[in-house]
């Protein structure tokens, strides 16, 4: 395995986030300037590191899963445009800075979203095809691309998001808030570590034992956004905080207070390195990734 630090993989998906992003004519310019714009805006860049961390832990190499890191950072960007829009969550800032329709506005936006969906897809089918004469290669890269998929989709994360909206000013229960967090957050964190342990090998116990790590890590995220939400620190965020509340968003804190909700996101910190507890130091990006987060609730 390579001796990357979480901050490691970040680095090199930095340095290579718009390589898939085609070149387009200048008549559509703007299109490509407005995908660059939120693309670029920095980030914590967990799901991309999650997939190359993936890969590499189970003995791929980083560069092979690249394309699908930058696919799927494409396409959580496209749900942060289409989440900020007015018609869903309104939100005038993301990252710290004003958010893609307050530049460009809504149309296109919306259609720079849409840009960096099909680019994810895009990418990931030109990396498939590079491997036609080598079956194994191909069909490790065609369930990573399924595993994306699957959990951008109606099945995953836009499953969340429909719940998510709908649960708006209603009486929630602990039920459908599950349905919403594991869908709407989880389901592309656990993509982004099944695809990359597909890519790099894994064996049945690794893809387990990583699975089961990423559904807790994923649920964790979302409880700790949701307690940041009430109490964390706007300029720090880079984003409007109490805007939950106001929305009347089905949330921990909502359903359970506060000090539930903390005490949710200590267990399932827990869950997720006893998932990798097995790896011992081999793990550790895993593992700090999960404390650091749970810090950051807390």
């Amino acid at each position: 395995m390579t001796d990357y630090t979480f901050e490691g993989y970040r680095d090199y998906i930095e340095e290579h986030i718009t390589d898939f992003i085609p070149d387009v004519d200048h008549k559509s310019i703007t299109l490509y300037e407005s995908m660059k714009y939120s693309i670029m805006a920095g980030g914590k860049r967990i799901r991309p590191v999650l997939l190359l961390a993936a890969c590499d832990f189970c003995g791929g190499k980083i560069e092979d899963a690249l394309p699908y890191a930058c696919a799927l950072e494409y396409i959580h960007t496209y749900s942060l445009i289409h989440d900020d829009l007015p018609f869903m969550d309104d939100d005038d800032l993301r990252r710290g800075i004003p958010t893609n329709h307050k530049v460009y506005g809504e149309a296109t936006a919306t259609l720079a979203g849409d840009g960096l969906l099909n680019t994810a897809f895009e990418t990931m089918y030109a990396d498939i095809l590079y491997y036609l004469d080598d079956m194994d290669a191909m069909k490790r890269r065609i369930r990573a691309a399924y595993e994306i998929a699957k959990g951008a989709g109606i099945r995953g994360m836009i499953a969340g998001q429909i719940a998510d909206m709908e649960s708006e000013n209603h009486v929630g229960s602990e039920e459908m808030l599950c349905y919403v967090h594991r869908n709407k957050t989880a389901a592309l964190l656990v993509a982004a570590v099944r695809a990359g342990a597909m890519i790099g090998g894994a064996d049945t116990e690794m893809l387990t034992n990583l699975t089961e790590y990423a559904e807790s890590l994923g649920l964790a995220f979302q409880i700790c956004d949701d307690i940041l939400d009430v109490e964390g620190n706007e300029e720090m965020m880079g984003k409007k905080t109490g805007m939950d509340s106001d929305r009347g968003k089905l949330t921990y804190p909502s359903i359970f207070g506060l000090d539930e909700s903390k005490e949710k996101l200590k267990e399932l910190t827990e869950s997720a390195l006893d998932a990798i507890g097995v790896y011992y130091d081999n793990a550790e990006v895993f593992s700090k990734l999960a404390k650091d987060l749970a810090v950051r609730g807390n």
